[in-house]
């Protein structure tokens, strides 16, 4: 299986802080049909990253699904960050949709509140806001605080509280649509949530579905409108993910494949970036320069390569 590609390491800064993390790692996969890429996030085990890497083979060795659209629109994502800078964010994405990262741990709710306030200031009044919020609320937390933030009018709520059994409680306390990420994406079960009625919308992400296929296959079954999303890839990553919005049968809502802004560089010279709020449905292809300026230390790139090869195991 892996005697077929070309394996290349990268680490790539963050602009701000993420999950916790100060980069991005990433094997890209070079095979037959193009490139793809496999960046798992450091805690992930075996288990949940052999989908990841099943993702980078598919879009590195078979064609793309067809696709419906040639242009997606797109989200800016906003990170917890100060009012200021996520206004500043917001009117140089170009985007008329952001996505603001709340309850991040450490901070308080005021901050919160005056993060999106500036988002939407900057936006305008026909701007669309959704809050991320990676289940960092109870119920009860969840429905206060959406509650405060409705007044700026919120188009949904991604993931306010952690489990299924949380959003069907607070499904019937709030009337902002609850959107699903953590509950799919790492869920023994993934169609679960949808099918228990717990969300609206579900976010979906092509590695961590296993590729674009499955991603577009649990999309036609969810009988929900579906946001596709990125996991803070590189371009390599988000090319896939337009690929996969682009052959949904239903796309309602901008997707969030703006993340490109949020690292400090790319391996392409033409990265996937919002212009004019949305991107073209392309393959990219790595510069040999890039991929030499971002390659790790050797011990880095071992252990990158260990945790692929892991994967490659139980993908066999």
């Amino acid at each position: 299986m892996l005697s077929d590609v070309e394996l290349h390491p990268v680490r790539i800064p963050l602009r701000v802080p993420f999950r916790r993390v100060s980069w991005r790692d990433a094997v890209l996969v070079e095979g037959s049909e193009g490139w793809g890429e496999f960046s798992p996030f450091p805690e992930y085990p075996p288990e949940t990253t052999v989908k990841w890497l099943a993702a980078a083979l598919e879009s590195a060795c078979r064609p793309w699904p067809q696709a419906r659209r040639t242009t997606i629109e797109l989200n800016t994502t906003i990170p917890a960050v100060a009012a200021d800078e996520a206004a500043r964010l917001t009117r140089d994405s170009g985007c008329s949709t952001a996505k603001v990262k709340v309850g991040e741990p450490g901070q308080d709710f005021a901050q919160d509140v005056s993060r999106v306030e500036a988002v939407r200031d900057a936006l305008g009044p026909t701007g669309a806001i959704r809050l991320d919020v990676n289940g960092t609320w109870t119920v009860d937390e969840a429905e206060a605080r959406v509650g405060d933030l409705a007044e700026f009018d919120l188009e949904y709520v991604e993931q306010p509280v952690a489990t299924i059994e949380e959003l069907l409680e607070l499904r019937r306390r709030i009337s902002v649509p609850l959107a699903g990420d953590e509950v799919i994406r790492l869920a023994a079960d993934p169609m679960e949530a949808v099918e228990r009625g717990a969300v609206d919308i579900a976010v979906l992400k092509v590695q961590p579905m296993g590729g674009i296929r499955p991603l577009v296959s649990f999309a036609e079954r969810a009988g929900v409108p579906v946001v596709v999303s990125s996991a803070i890839d590189t371009s390599i990553g988000l090319a896939s993910g337009l690929a996969a919005a682009a052959a949904l049968p239903r796309l309602e809502h901008a997707c969030g494949l703006g993340t490109g802004p949020l690292l400090a560089g790319d391996v392409v010279l033409d990265p996937v970036v919002p212009v004019r709020g949305a991107a073209s449905v392309r393959r990219v292809q790595p510069h040999p320069d890039l991929l030499e300026r971002w390659r790790p230390e050797r011990r880095v790139a071992g252990a990158l390569m260990r945790r692929l090869r892991q994967a490659a195991e139980l993908l066999t």
